[in-house]
C-alpha cells in the first residue's frame, strides 16, 4: 500500500516539476526588470504560484510520504525536513528555510508592487527547487525499483 502511495506521489511530483520548469523557462527569458508588461507580470505571478505550491507539495506531501514508506516517525515539519536532509535530497537546511520563507512572502503579498520585489528571489530559488525535486525523483525511483 505504501509503495502504491509513493508511486502515485512520484507521478504527481513529475507533473509539478513540468509546470514549474515551464514557468521558470518563460520567466528566465523575461529576466528581472524595473517594470513588466501585463503579460510578463502574469507569467511571473504564475511562477510564484507554482513555486509556492511546489515547495509545499515537496515538503508537506512528498517528504512525508517518503518518511512513511521508510517507516520513519511522522513527526513535526522540522523532523520531516531533517529526514530529507539526511537522505541527501538537498544540501542546506537553511537554504530550504529561505525557500519556505519566500513561499510565505508570496502567499501574503496582496499588492502588485510588493510581489514584484520577490521575482528575483523566486527565479533564483526556483532553480534550486527544480534541483531538489530532481534529486527527490531519483531517490524515489531508486526506492521503488
Amino acid at each position: 500500500m505504501m509503495k502504491q502511495k509513493l508511486l502515485q506521489d512520484f507521478e504527481l511530483l513529475k507533473k509539478q516539476l513540468f509546470w514549474i520548469e515551464l514557468s521558470y523557462n518563460e520567466c528566465v527569458k523575461i529576466g528581472i526588470k524595473e517594470t513588466y508588461t501585463i503579460e510578463e507580470f502574469g507569467k511571473f505571478e504564475t511562477l510564484c504560484s507554482r513555486y509556492s505550491r511546489g515547495i509545499d507539495f515537496l515538503i508537506r506531501k512528498i517528504f512525508r510520504t517518503i518518511d512513511a514508506y521508510e517507516f520513519e516517525n511522522q513527526g513535526t515539519l522540522v523532523d520531516v525536513v531533517n529526514n530529507a536532509h539526511k537522505r541527501g535530497l538537498f544540501e542546506d537546511i537553511d537554504e530550504l528555510r529561505i525557500m519556505k520563507d519566500i513561499r510565505n512572502t508570496i502567499a501574503h503579498e496582496y499588492i502588485e508592487d510588493d510581489l514584484v520585489n520577490v521575482f528575483d528571489e523566486v527565479l533564483e530559488y526556483t532553480q534550486k527547487l527544480i534541483e531538489i525535486i530532481n534529486s527527490t525523483l531519483i531517490y524515489i525511483e531508486n526506492k521503488i525499483k
